[in-house]
């Protein structure tokens, strides 16, 4: 039903979160964090069922635990720099344009082949690696 009167909507800072960490994970600090597709935060990977989420603000080893033992704090809405794959390097021509997850600090340009799950855009590239939003 639409509003008739204010509402008092509550807000909840969507930069930093925590999320569920996934069963038997370890996620180390500043790498990339995904969601995996039971929603579950786990590191990057190649593979086509993860959602980029951003990176990791601290290790979490959920080494031995069940999905959502344990919680990592992810940031998010910011540009971070990840590694470029050095076989399939995003170049300035990327820019823009999606970039896809090979490991927890490593992008690519392409999905490999239907391979690989996307990371974000690419708003710069530099010789040390590419700026992901």
């Amino acid at each position: 039903m639409a509003l008739t009167a204010d509402r008092n909507t509550t807000m909840k800072d969507g930069e930093l979160i925590p999320v569920p960490v996934a069963a038997n994970v370890k996620i180390y600090a500043g790498a990339l964090v995904a969601a995996n597709a039971t929603g579950y935060a786990t590191p990057g990977a190649t593979t086509t069922t993860l959602t980029y989420l951003g990176r990791a603000e601290e290790m979490i080893d959920n080494t031995g635990g069940a999905d959502g033992a344990k919680s990592v704090l992810v940031r998010r809405k910011r540009a971070f720099k990840f590694k470029n794959s050095g076989t399939d390097a995003v170049t300035q021509a990327e820019l823009g344009k999606v970039c896809y997850i090979v490991d927890d600090e490593t992008v690519a340009k392409t999905n490999g082949t239907s391979t690989r799950s996307a990371a974000g855009t690419v708003v710069g590239v530099e010789s040390d690696g590419v700026w992901v939003e």
